[in-house]
């Protein structure tokens, strides 16, 4: 499958079935993961793999939505608040970039092992620094992973047309 086919395939997955996520798989998505580019390859991130039982639940409270409960785990995507790369010019920090790059080359793993994924950034921000407290680091979302359950809702990919997001001068 080219990475075209694979982008087609990722959608985001709000129900799994109880089937544990292999060892080789997560390595695998974490060694993806790990490949991803940076700013100056500053690599100003952490990835947090909530898999155990007590965890999995202490995360579950952080998001109020019945559907999580179903992954068998999540990674939680996090940057290093002083470790990123700013641009001299303007100040910009690039570490949320930096980090949604190392994320969708997470998601995108996980599809191309059959495993899918969901973009979660609406948690309770208090409560998963309170629970999952990393000093110096900051949560950027939350992935839920695991097996694809088969009854799992795929709604249409709505994507805008090339020509309105494109422009070549």
């Amino acid at each position: 499958m080219n990475l075209l086919e694979l982008s087609q395939k990722r959608f985001s997955v709000r129900k799994f079935t109880d089937e544990p996520v292999s060892e080789a798989d997560l390595k695998y998505i974490l060694e993806v993961t790990r490949m991803a580019p940076s700013a100056v390859n500053k690599q100003p991130w952490k990835f947090v793999v909530v898999k155990s039982s007590e965890a999995r639940k202490r995360l579950q409270e952080c998001y109020a939505r019945e559907w999580i409960n179903s992954a068998p785990l999540y990674i939680i995507c996090m940057k290093a608040v002083d470790a990123c790369w700013v641009r001299p010019q303007d100040g910009k920090s690039h570490g949320d970039i930096d980090v949604a790059i190392a994320t969708e080359h997470l998601c995108l793993a996980a599809a191309e092992r059959g495993l899918g994924s969901c973009w979660v950034c609406n948690y309770k921000v208090a409560k998963l620094a309170e629970l999952f407290a990393r000093p110096g680091y900051e949560a950027i979302a939350v992935i839920p992973i695991g097996h694809i359950a088969p009854d799992c809702p795929i709604n249409e990919k709505k994507r805008k047309p090339l020509e309105e997001i494109t422009e070549i001068v």
